[in-house]
């Protein structure tokens, strides 16, 4: 069982909220770019490990190419995706790639509760380990920080497991 979800990682990130001494508030520089990255990701409910696509738009090529990386990470059984009612999940282009792949099983939660898709709270623990309040000077390093932040949080599953899925 794995849940499913996307996010968008931007090169101006806002100020996440922090305690300042009284007068020295923080300062996060910005060039005024809008370079941009969809980010899809899944998490493995039963072991914690994390798979994610970094891609330049959300559409459902895009979702195609990430349920392929998954058919490839789980080669054997069925697959049951858990993810919210996004319109690229439901588009009718997507019909003829779960025809093929019928061990892949998409199953969607109630509309309006991101409550119960542990990848939400992953994109918040992204956000703050890596890029609110801080600034990059090159898009790039961004995503590799993102990179790195995947690689880490994949050498300690239990820990995944621990903070996203126990309040479910």
């Amino acid at each position: 069982m794995l849940f499913e979800d996307e996010s968008m990682i931007r090169s101006y990130q806002a100020l996440q909220y922090n305690w300042f001494p009284r007068g020295r508030q923080r300062k996060v520089p910005t060039y005024g770019k809008h370079e941009g990255a969809k980010l899809f990701g899944a998490i493995n409910y039963e072991t914690g490990q994390v798979h994610h696509r970094e891609e330049e738009k959300a559409d459902t090529e895009a979702f195609i190419r990430f349920l392929q990386d998954l058919l490839t990470a789980y080669p054997n059984g069925k697959i049951a995706l858990i993810l919210d009612n996004s319109r690229i999940h439901h588009a009718i282009e997507l019909q003829p790639f779960l025809e093929e792949h019928s061990r892949l099983q998409l199953v969607f939660l109630p509309p309006y509760s991101p409550n119960l898709n542990p990848v939400e709270g992953l994109w918040l623990w992204l956000k703050a380990d890596v890029v609110n309040n801080v600034f990059f000077e090159k898009f790039y390093k961004i995503k590799l920080h993102v990179s790195q932040f995947m690689k880490r949080i994949n050498q300690q599953p239990l820990e995944t497991i621990d903070r996203l899925l126990v309040r479910l």
